[in-house]
C-alpha cells in the first residue's frame, strides 16, 4: 500500500485509552536515546528500556528505566508479554525483523511504532487498528513536533475505520471475521455504505476524525428504512437479537455494533 505522510497531521490532544496501554520507550543509539529521554518526562506512565551504555541519559527522567546487555533480540519476548504499545527509537527495517517471529495476530500483538533517529517521523508498524499504534503515533507525533506515517487505507483516506469503529465508546462487534474485511474494503473503496444508530438520543459521537463524514456513507435511525440492495454495506448499531435471516440475506455485507 502507498505510503502518506500527513504534513498537517492531525494529532491527539490527550492519549488514547485503549487495552490499558503499558507503554515502553525502547532505544539502543545515542540519538535514539536523546529523543527517548526528552519524550519521556511527556509520558510519566511509559517505562524506558535502552542498552546500559546509555542508561546514563536517563538520570533526569521520573520513568522506570531498565537497561539490558548483550542483544536487543532477546528482549523482544518480554516487551510483546508486558507491555501494549512498544515505541521504538530504532530503524524500521530492524524493528521488522526484530519483531517477525513473535507476531501472532491483530488481535493478540502489541501496537509496535518506530520513531526515525532525528525525531521527525513516527511509523505505526504492527497493530495499527485494534492495537492502537496509529492513535498512539498521532498522540506521539503531537508531543515531539513529528509528522505520524498512516498507511491503513481508512486512515489515509479519512473514513470509517470499521474493526474499531465506537470502541472508545465501549461498542463491541458483533459479525463474521470475514465481513469486517468484506466491509472495510467497500468503506475504502468509496461505495455506499448506510450507517443505522438505533441508540436513542443516538449522535455522531462515534466520528471523531477532524473532516466531515464522506458523502458515501448515509445515516439512518432504525433498519426498517434501509434499502439493503442500494448499499454495499451496512454498519448497524443495535441492541437487537437478530434473526438468522437478517445474516443470511446480508451475508458479508453486514457489521453489527453492540453499544
Amino acid at each position: 500500500m502507498k505510503k502518506t505522510l500527513y504534513n498537517n497531521p492531525k494529532t491527539l490532544s490527550a492519549p488514547p485509552r485503549l487495552r490499558g496501554d503499558k507503554i515502553v520507550l525502547v532505544a539502543i543509539t545515542k540519538h535514539g536515546a536523546a529523543q527517548a529521554a526528552e519524550l519521556a518526562p511527556k509520558l510519566p506512565q511509559a517505562d524506558i528500556i535502552t542498552s546500559q551504555k546509555f542508561k546514563h541519559l536517563f538520570t533526569d527522567v521520573e520513568n522506570t528505566v531498565k537497561s539490558y546487555e548483550g542483544a536487543l533480540r532477546a528482549q523482544i519476548p518480554l516487551m510483546f508479554q508486558n507491555y501494549d504499545q512498544i515505541i521504538y527509537f530504532v530503524s524500521l527495517g530492524a524493528v521488522v525483523r526484530l519483531i517477525a517471529p513473535h507476531m501472532v495476530s491483530k488481535d493478540e500483538d502489541p501496537g509496535v511504532l518506530v520513531v526515525d533517529d532525528a525525531g521527525q517521523y513516527v511509523i505505526p508498524v504492527l497493530s495499527g487498528h485494534v492495537g492502537g499504534a496509529n492513535a498512539w503515533a498521532e498522540y506521539v507525533a503531537g508531543l515531539m513536533g513529528a509528522t505520524p506515517v498512516l498507511t491503513t487505507a481508512s486512515d489515509v483516506g479519512k473514513t470509517i475505520p470499521v474493526d474499531i469503529l465506537g470502541r472508545e465508546l465501549g461498542w463491541k462487534v458483533e459479525c463474521p471475521k470475514i465481513n469486517i474485511t468484506r466491509v472495510s474494503a467497500h468503506v475504502v473503496n468509496e461505495e455506499p455504505i448506510a450507517l443505522i444508530d438505533e441508540r436513542e438520543n443516538s449522535s455522531m459521537d462515534w466520528w471523531t476524525r477532524a473532516n466531515p463524514l464522506p458523502k458515501t456513507i448515509r445515516l439512518f435511525e432504525k433498519f426498517e428504512d434501509v434499502d439493503a440492495d442500494k448499499f454495499s454495506a451496512i454498519l448497524w448499531v443495535t441492541k437487537r437479537a437478530l434473526p438468522e435471516k437478517i445474516w443470511d440475506e446480508l451475508h458479508e455485507k453486514l457489521v453489527v455494533y453492540r453499544p
